[in-house]
Formats: C-alpha cells, sequence, structure tokens
C-alpha cells in the first residue's frame, strides 16, 4: 500500500479547564460524538506546542483565555472508529472571558458542570480526565 494512502491517527488535544471547582464542557454536533459532552479541543497544528495549540483551540471555539497549562493524561482513542486519535488531555485554569458558542456547526451549548455532576451522554475520553485528575494515572493504551 502506498504511504499516503495509509491511515494514520491524528493528534487530538483537549482541555479539561477549571473555574471554582467546575469544568466546562459543551455539547458536540461535530462528526464524532454528536449530542455528547465534551470539553474544548481540536486538532494540533503542525510545529504547533502542546501549550498553544490549547490557548488557540479554547480560543477559538469558546472565546476565553486560559493559563497554567499542564499535562494530565494521554489516551489511544479508537472509540470512534474508523477515526483514531492520539488524545492529549491537558488541564488549565479560566484565565478570562465567558464561554461563547464560537463555531456552531461544532458545539450548541457551554456550562460549567461539577465534576460530581456531569451531563450525560458524556464524550468517552471524558472519564479518564476525571480518573487521571483524582488518581494520578496518565496512561490509557486501548
Amino acid at each position: 500500500m502506498d504511504m499516503e494512502q495509509k491511515p494514520y491517527p491524528k493528534v487530538g488535544i483537549g482541555v479539561m479547564i477549571m473555574k471554582d471547582g467546575k469544568v466546562l464542557l459543551g455539547k458536540r454536533r461535530g462528526s464524532h460524538g454528536k449530542g455528547e459532552y465534551a470539553f474544548p479541543g481540536g486538532h494540533m497544528e503542525y510545529m504547533e506546542s502542546f501549550e498553544d495549540c490549547a490557548k488557540r483551540e479554547t480560543s477559538e471555539e469558546t472565546g476565553m483565555q486560559i493559563c497554567n497549562v499542564r499535562f494530565l493524561r494521554l489516551m489511544n482513542l479508537k472509540q470512534y472508529a474508523p477515526k483514531h486519535y492520539v488524545d492529549v488531555g491537558l488541564i488549565a485554569d479560566w484565565q478570562s472571558g465567558e464561554p461563547k458558542i464560537m463555531e456552531p456547526d461544532k458545539v450548541e451549548s457551554w456550562e460549567w458542570y461539577d465534576l460530581d455532576d456531569l451531563p450525560d451522554p458524556i464524550f468517552s475520553s471524558i472519564p479518564s480526565y476525571i480518573e487521571a485528575l483524582k488518581t494520578g494515572r496518565n496512561y490509557w493504551d486501548s
């Protein structure tokens, strides 16, 4: 098979944004996970740092600014096959702004939720973020 035709995983960045003990979740309209609640995030761009990607995606999707971006967990995300992602989960603190729907074709709402009272249905990778935060476990290879 020609190298260009071979499928490869993409790199996705998700950002668990904390504000006053709550996390920001959006109801997805996108291609995979439609109707599920997920953190802001998206595809990492060529030569972009993890932190720059997290800040860019958060700003593009919510209009907010974040700070104190740090690593939370790494996941081999295959639950939405045939899509396959190396999913880099980051955690950050809210810095400024209120969440706005900046990309209405991708998300229908943004809301702050208590970690112990998340909406349903939840995007398949979200429980691993919560577990990583609570336990320090940072590696999921499914």
